[in-house]
């Protein structure tokens, strides 16, 4: 019998199907849906939109041990940050200062430094005279005498004569107070004022000046205009001291007064204050 006549007897073979198709779906699955039933959340039927899926990511808040961790270290770098600046801008005195002020300062702080080389100088110079000197004793009594005399211009008990200036402050309009002529007096003893005198009284180391403007006084008494300060000085010192921007030449200007320094080679001070003995004070080598 011929090939050709004999019945196929093969069976079909069977379709291939996709992974899964074959497969029923689960409880609440929908239908054609890939996913197994057992990673879907449970009743969710319709899918989460966006939002749900980001607040589920949000909430409740997942926190690790090193995240903690992290947060306080933060925390304290931030503070301690914050104290720093906060130290900084309380400690900066001079930070909303003037450029007139800032200047006058440096000026002063210039020329108390001179100063108390001048004065380590000639210390210096003291002690090697004494090392030196073939009569010490003589030495010795020398300059006591010497600083007898320096503390008694000081004190005002010695008159004095020397170079310096004249302070001159005529007041029309009685707007010169005594708090102004105060600091001009404080002004001349920061550029190395020795003696000073005003009005005729001799300014010491307690004068305090008191009154309004047109009834001022110094250690009580009574003064009027013109305010004349006879001044025993370096005069290169005293004079820029009082003519520096924002000092006290302008702010009596401001006051309507009118204000004149002049240098003078040689000034008497020769108004005197009687010695007081103090109350209480006792010499430590008595």
């Amino acid at each position: 019998m011929n090939d050709a006549e004999l019945p196929d007897k093969r069976e079909p073979a069977a379709e291939h199907e996709p992974a899964g198709q074959g497969e029923p779906a689960g409880p609440g699955a929908p239908a054609g849906s890939d996913t197994p039933a057992d990673e879907r959340p449970v009743g969710a039927g319709v899918p989460l939109t966006g939002r749900q899926r980001l607040i589920a990511g949000l909430w409740p808040p997942r926190v690790t041990r090193a995240q903690l961790v992290v947060a306080l270290l933060l925390f304290v770098l931030g503070l301690g940050l914050a104290i720093q600046v906060r130290s900084t801008s309380d400690n900066s005195a001079l930070r909303g200062a003037r450029q007139e002020d800032l200047v006058r300062i440096l000026d002063e702080l210039d020329d108390r430094t001179q100063r108390l080389e001048d004065e380590k100088q000639r210390l210096d110079a003291q002690r090697t005279e004494l090392e030196n000197s073939s009569d010490q004793a003589e030495e010795a009594r020398r300059q006591t005498v010497e600083k007898e005399r320096q503390l008694g211009i000081l004190a005002g008990t010695v008159a004095a004569h020397g170079p310096g200036i004249t302070l001159t402050v005529n007041d029309p309009g009685n707007g010169v107070k005594a708090d102004m002529l105060l600091d001009a007096l404080q002004e001349l003893r920061a550029a190395g004022a020795e003696a000073i005198e005003v009005n005729g009284v001799r300014v010491v180391a307690n004068t305090y000046f008191s009154g309004d403007g047109g009834d001022v006084r110094v250690d009580g008494r009574k003064i009027t205009a013109p305010y004349v300060f006879k001044v025993i000085g370096k005069p290169q010192d005293l004079e820029p001291a009082l003519n520096i921007p924002g000092g006290v030449v302008q702010t009596l200007e401001k006051e309507q007064a009118t204000v004149h320094v002049e240098r003078v080679d040689d000034i008497v001070v020769d108004v005197l204050r009687r010695a007081q003995r103090p109350d209480y004070a006792r010499s430590s080598t008595s």
